[in-house]
Protein backbone atom coordinates (compact mmCIF):
# COMPACT_ATOMS: atom_id res chain seq x y z
CA UNK A 1 0.00 0.00 0.00
CA UNK A 2 1.35 3.45 -0.80
CA UNK A 3 1.82 6.31 1.61
CA UNK A 4 -0.43 9.27 0.89
CA UNK A 5 0.20 13.00 1.11
CA UNK A 6 -2.54 15.39 2.24
CA UNK A 7 -2.57 19.18 2.10
CA UNK A 8 -3.88 20.56 5.39
CA UNK A 9 -4.78 23.97 3.96
CA UNK A 10 -8.47 23.25 3.29
CA UNK A 11 -9.44 20.33 5.51
CA UNK A 12 -13.21 20.19 5.96
CA UNK A 13 -14.59 20.57 9.47
CA UNK A 14 -15.60 17.30 11.15
CA UNK A 15 -19.29 16.57 10.86
CA UNK A 16 -21.60 16.03 13.80
CA UNK A 17 -22.19 12.37 14.59
CA UNK A 18 -25.59 10.93 15.47
CA UNK A 19 -26.71 8.59 18.22
CA UNK A 20 -24.77 10.22 21.07
CA UNK A 21 -21.43 9.31 19.45
CA UNK A 22 -18.64 11.71 20.28
CA UNK A 23 -14.94 12.06 19.57
CA UNK A 24 -12.40 13.15 22.15
CA UNK A 25 -8.78 12.76 23.12
CA UNK A 26 -8.16 9.58 25.07
CA UNK A 27 -7.72 10.17 28.79
CA UNK A 28 -5.12 8.50 31.03
CA UNK A 29 -7.82 6.32 32.58
CA UNK A 30 -8.75 4.99 29.10
CA UNK A 31 -5.30 3.45 28.61
CA UNK A 32 -5.78 -0.19 29.64
CA UNK A 33 -9.27 -0.53 28.17
CA UNK A 34 -8.24 1.12 24.90
CA UNK A 35 -5.05 -0.91 24.45
CA UNK A 36 -6.86 -4.18 25.16
CA UNK A 37 -9.65 -3.19 22.75
CA UNK A 38 -7.27 -2.20 19.91
CA UNK A 39 -5.30 -5.43 20.33
CA UNK A 40 -8.47 -7.56 20.21
CA UNK A 41 -10.25 -5.64 17.42
CA UNK A 42 -7.20 -4.92 15.23
CA UNK A 43 -3.66 -6.05 16.14
CA UNK A 44 -0.97 -6.04 18.83
CA UNK A 45 1.20 -3.88 16.55
CA UNK A 46 -1.47 -1.20 16.39
CA UNK A 47 -1.88 -1.40 20.17
CA UNK A 48 1.85 -0.64 20.50
CA UNK A 49 1.50 2.46 18.35
CA UNK A 50 -1.54 3.56 20.34
CA UNK A 51 0.51 3.13 23.53
CA UNK A 52 3.12 5.54 22.10
CA UNK A 53 0.42 8.10 21.33
CA UNK A 54 -1.06 7.76 24.81
CA UNK A 55 2.37 8.39 26.32
CA UNK A 56 2.76 11.77 24.62
CA UNK A 57 1.68 14.98 26.28
CA UNK A 58 -0.71 16.11 25.06
CA UNK A 59 -2.09 12.74 24.06
CA UNK A 60 -2.16 12.03 20.30
CA UNK A 61 -4.94 9.43 20.27
CA UNK A 62 -8.55 10.27 19.46
CA UNK A 63 -11.33 7.92 20.46
CA UNK A 64 -14.93 7.63 19.33
CA UNK A 65 -17.43 6.34 21.81
CA UNK A 66 -21.11 6.02 22.36
CA UNK A 67 -21.74 6.51 26.04
CA UNK A 68 -19.02 4.24 27.51
CA UNK A 69 -18.64 1.93 24.49
CA UNK A 70 -15.50 2.33 22.37
CA UNK A 71 -16.28 2.49 18.65
CA UNK A 72 -13.08 3.72 17.04
CA UNK A 73 -9.69 5.36 17.43
CA UNK A 74 -7.17 7.36 15.45
CA UNK A 75 -3.53 8.20 16.13
CA UNK A 76 -1.86 11.27 14.69
CA UNK A 77 1.68 12.63 14.94
CA UNK A 78 2.78 9.36 16.58
CA UNK A 79 4.65 7.05 14.21
CA UNK A 80 6.48 9.94 12.55
CA UNK A 81 5.85 13.71 12.64
CA UNK A 82 2.64 14.63 10.78
CA UNK A 83 1.69 10.96 10.20
CA UNK A 84 -1.90 9.82 10.54
CA UNK A 85 -2.62 6.31 11.74
CA UNK A 86 -3.19 3.72 12.72
CA UNK A 87 -6.93 4.18 12.83
CA UNK A 88 -9.87 1.84 13.06
CA UNK A 89 -13.59 1.56 13.68
CA UNK A 90 -15.16 -1.57 15.16
CA UNK A 91 -16.91 -3.67 12.55
CA UNK A 92 -20.38 -3.21 14.07
CA UNK A 93 -19.99 0.61 14.08
CA UNK A 94 -18.90 1.08 10.46
CA UNK A 95 -21.03 3.08 8.05
CA UNK A 96 -21.94 5.78 10.60
CA UNK A 97 -19.31 8.35 9.57
CA UNK A 98 -17.05 7.62 12.55
CA UNK A 99 -13.94 6.95 10.47
CA UNK A 100 -14.44 10.16 8.52
CA UNK A 101 -15.00 12.17 11.71
CA UNK A 102 -11.85 10.73 13.34
CA UNK A 103 -9.83 11.45 10.19
CA UNK A 104 -11.00 15.06 9.88
CA UNK A 105 -10.50 15.78 13.58
CA UNK A 106 -6.95 14.41 13.41
CA UNK A 107 -6.18 16.44 10.27
CA UNK A 108 -7.52 19.60 11.92
CA UNK A 109 -5.30 18.97 14.96
CA UNK A 110 -2.23 18.47 12.75
CA UNK A 111 -3.04 21.74 10.97
CA UNK A 112 -3.43 23.58 14.31
CA UNK A 113 -0.02 22.23 15.33
CA UNK A 114 1.45 24.07 12.34
CA UNK A 115 1.86 21.30 9.79
CA UNK A 116 1.15 22.18 6.17
CA UNK A 117 1.01 18.57 4.96
CA UNK A 118 0.17 15.25 6.57
CA UNK A 119 1.09 11.71 5.60
CA UNK A 120 -1.09 8.64 5.77
CA UNK A 121 1.30 5.73 6.02
CA UNK A 122 0.61 2.44 4.28
CA UNK A 123 -2.90 3.65 3.50
CA UNK A 124 -5.57 0.97 3.27
CA UNK A 125 -8.75 2.56 1.87
CA UNK A 126 -7.05 4.82 -0.67
CA UNK A 127 -10.31 5.87 -2.38
CA UNK A 128 -11.68 6.96 1.02
CA UNK A 129 -8.71 9.29 1.66
CA UNK A 130 -8.71 10.61 -1.91
CA UNK A 131 -12.43 11.38 -1.79
CA UNK A 132 -12.46 13.11 1.60
CA UNK A 133 -9.08 14.86 1.56
CA UNK A 134 -7.79 14.83 -2.02
CA UNK A 135 -4.88 12.66 -0.85
CA UNK A 136 -2.26 11.70 -3.44
CA UNK A 137 0.21 8.83 -3.43
CA UNK A 138 3.81 9.61 -2.51
CA UNK A 139 5.72 8.36 -5.59
CA UNK A 140 8.58 6.74 -3.67
CA UNK A 141 6.12 4.69 -1.62
CA UNK A 142 4.63 3.02 -4.69
CA UNK A 143 7.63 0.72 -4.93
CA UNK A 144 6.94 -1.09 -1.68
CA UNK A 145 6.96 1.43 1.13
CA UNK A 146 9.42 2.17 3.86
CA UNK A 147 11.85 -0.52 4.92
CA UNK A 148 13.73 0.29 8.12
CA UNK A 149 17.47 -0.29 8.12
CA UNK A 150 18.71 -1.73 11.37
CA UNK A 151 22.38 -1.51 12.19
CA UNK A 152 24.14 -3.26 15.06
Amino acid sequence: MPDLLVSLQNVPQPTQLADNIHIELAKPWDRHTLLRWVEQEFSPGWASEVACGLGQHPCKVLIARQDTTLLGFACYDVTFPAFFGPTGVSENARGKGIGKALLLEAMQRLHYQGYVYAFIGDAGPIDFYQHILGAVAVPESLSGGYTPVLTP
